[in-house]
């Protein structure tokens, strides 16, 4: 969540509009009624029904045994890379995996070298090499790919266990090409970062059809991503459990709010090696085509190379009201996806997942219509990363925001959202949440988060989310509504 300044308004009508807002000196005047709605002013949410048993991750297998694998040791970090902790994207993305090298795979003669090629017994050939590096919470590596033969596999997993996470060599070749075309520069359009799994190594298994060379698996690893803050074990190193600030409220306590709680993803990608954390709604078309929309931040993703990067966490929330438990529904996608649309005018990331999100999802709806100063708001969102959390509170104005200041606006020029919140906050982790409007008996997103004051420490501070009416007329309807 960007954290930033509100400035003064330069004007008497725009210090008389700051004045009704929360934290005000005087009565505000009484909110006017909520417009009436039209048929052609909001897509309705869809339901893909009950959350299906749990398949965690794309593909659950054993840990392959019996291969002769290359391992890579790299020692601490300095200071065990603590110091990031606290560190942020420049808008307060909560970096939680810190850039490093890994001087012995720079180079694809350097990995081919390593690699020991045998026999599976069903037509292939395989081989595997496996990077600690030690302290490491989580460990993503990024896999140059400068070539791949037709039928080729990976898979991603841990020494130590667990699930097992596969993609095709097809499905890596088409996240690649879709980086070049985005005018990526080489080695970041060629670099394809694996899952983390909660611990400081991380194995890649590569199959070939025994008729290929192995010549033509052309890899390196120059740099992988060290997880400095420490996930849940208990639950598959996709946790990050009570890091919110403690007036946060449990979306779990929100029975009302499931449905939306269902559309909310946890977001984990990688900017220059380095691991960040956002959220993003899954939003439906006009047709509930279920082709899987996401909604975030521009400031969280704002390139093609971080879409591709991208995992999503669904289901993340706690398994009862206040339990501090990680729910056993929660899922974990891998795939990146692509990005189709990405302005700081609004503050909106829109992109398509490349892997379908995880049965029981809810393809959340949109609204954009008319909303007027008063109306009642509210947020899912996954504040620090930590389990879903829920907001509520009342539009204040709109607002203009740019280079970290914001300022009173109106409804033709203003392009965020000015949001006072009655119970909870949001924090750093919050970013690209959707804000949902009741209208009747459904909700729908009216915008993303972009920054703002609120804090535990502040609860009155106000934020501000981009207006998703605005980015949808001048660009989301043609996906949405074409």
């Amino acid at each position: 969540m960007a954290r930033i300044v509100w400035l003064a308004a330069a004007t008497a009508a725009a210090v008389a509009m700051a004045s009704c807002g929360g934290g005000g000196g005087g009565t505000a005047e009484a909110p006017p009624p909520a417009p009436t709605p039209t048929p052609t002013d909001r897509i309705e949410p869809y339901d893909t029904g009950d959350i299906a048993a749990k398949h965690a991750m794309i593909v659950a297998r054993a840990v392959p045994t019996g291969r002769d694998i290359a391992r890579v040791v790299l020692g601490p970090m300095a200071g065990g890379g603590l110091l990031a902790k606290s560190e942020t994207l420049g808008a307060n993305v909560p970096r939680i995996g810190v850039a490093r090298d890994v001087p012995a795979l720079v180079g694809v003669s350097d990995l081919s070298a390593l690699m020991r090629w045998t026999s599976t017994g069903r037509g292939t050939r395989a081989a595997a090499f496996s990077v600690t590096s030690e302290g490491a919470r989580g460990v993503r590596l990024g896999v140059l790919v400068r070539e791949l033969p037709s039928g080729a596999v990976l898979r991603f997993y841990a020494q130590a266990g667990g699930a097992v996470m596969e993609v095709s060599g097809q499905e890596v070749m088409a996240s690649i090409e879709r980086n070049l075309q985005a005018g990526a520069l080489d080695e970041a359009a060629r670099t394809y970062w694996s899952p983390d799994f909660g611990g400081p190594e991380t194995t890649v298994e590569v199959e070939i059809p025994a008729a290929a060379a192995v010549s033509s698996v052309k890899l390196a690893v120059p740099r992988l991503s060290h997880y400095v803050v420490s996930p849940d074990e208990a639950h598959e190193g996709i946790g990050k459990v009570g890091e919110s600030g403690s007036c946060e409220v449990d979306v779990m306590c929100k029975p009302e709010f499931m449905s939306q709680s269902r559309s909310v993803a946890r977001m984990l990608f990688v900017r220059d090696a380095n691991t960040y954390l956002c959220t993003g709604t899954l939003l439906n078309d006009i047709g509930a085509s279920r082709t899987p929309y996401l909604l975030s931040a521009n400031h969280c993703i704002s390139n093609q190379v971080e879409a591709s990067s991208l995992t999503t966490d669904w289901f993340y929330r706690s398994s009862a009201c206040n339990s501090g438990v990680v729910g056993a529904d929660t899922q974990r996608r891998i795939g990146g996806a692509t990005l189709l649309h990405a302005t700081a005018a609004t503050d909106t990331a829109f992109m398509r997942l490349n892997v379908a999100p995880p049965a029981g999802v809810v393809y959340a709806g949109s609204y954009y219509g008319n909303l007027t100063a008063g109306q009642t708001l509210a947020g899912v969102h996954h504040p620090k990363g930590d389990l879903q959390k829920f907001s509520s509170g009342t539009m204040v104005r709109f607002s203009m925001c740019a280079n970290g200041t914001c300022f009173s606006s109106d409804a033709s020029d203003g392009t965020y959202l000015t949001v006072g919140w009655q119970q909870g906050v949001t924090e750093g982790g919050s970013s690209g949440s959707g804000l949902f409007h009741t209208l009747g008996d459904k909700r729908y997103v009216v915008g993303q988060l972009f920054g703002g004051a609120s804090s535990c420490q502040t609860p009155a501070g106000l934020d501000h989310y981009g207006r998703f009416d605005v980015a949808y007329r001048n660009a989301l309807k043609q996906w949405l509504n074409p």
